[in-house]
């Protein structure tokens, strides 16, 4: 089996035959596999109206479970944006009514942004359509090889991971 990757690493190895490949094959593939995931999460995301941003912060809501509440600061940390970033998007999705500002009953000053009923119904749909989505992208594989990639994919991050695992 050949895809267009083994190609481009064959014409480079003629052409610079006293470098190593090896990165180039695996990355190369990675990059290629990263485009396809990119279509397929925004075909979902689409489909629940909801762009990847959006979806980024309501994922970080339903994912805190009930009452599905963060602190902007904890929302800033879930999904690596800057603060003045952050405040532009909770303000969208609370126009939309995806999301509620609330008060924070811990700090008089401070709020917390709730995922409404509507904004839970909808992440949570078009999470299931990423989920089949992605399942298609990676069907080819057996259960161990997935589990295995998983593992190998874990270690080439693990070195940039920012959160406390």
């Amino acid at each position: 089996m050949r895809d267009e990757v083994d190609s481009l690493v064959e014409a480079w190895a003629c052409e610079r035959s006293d470098l190593d490949l090896g990165p180039l094959e695996v990355f190369s593939r990675i990059s290629r596999l990263a485009r396809h995931l990119d279509l397929a999460r925004r075909d979902a995301f689409t489909a629940h109206a909801v762009e990847s941003w959006e979806f980024d912060v309501l994922a970080a809501l339903r994912r805190a479970g009930a009452p599905y509440e963060l602190s902007p600061g904890r929302l800033l940390r879930e999904t690596l944006v800057t603060s003045g970033t952050m405040t532009n998007r909770v303000d969208r999705l609370a126009g939309r009514r995806l999301v509620e500002r609330l008060p924070d009953p811990r700090d008089r000053r401070g709020v917390l942004v709730r995922l409404t009923p509507e904004g839970k119904a909808t992440v949570d749909g078009a999470f299931g359509a990423l989920l089949e989505a992605e399942a298609e992208l990676i069907a080819a594989l057996p259960v161990d090889d997935q589990t295995a990639l998983a593992s190998l994919l874990r270690t080439l991050l693990v070195p940039f991971s920012t959160s406390e695992a």
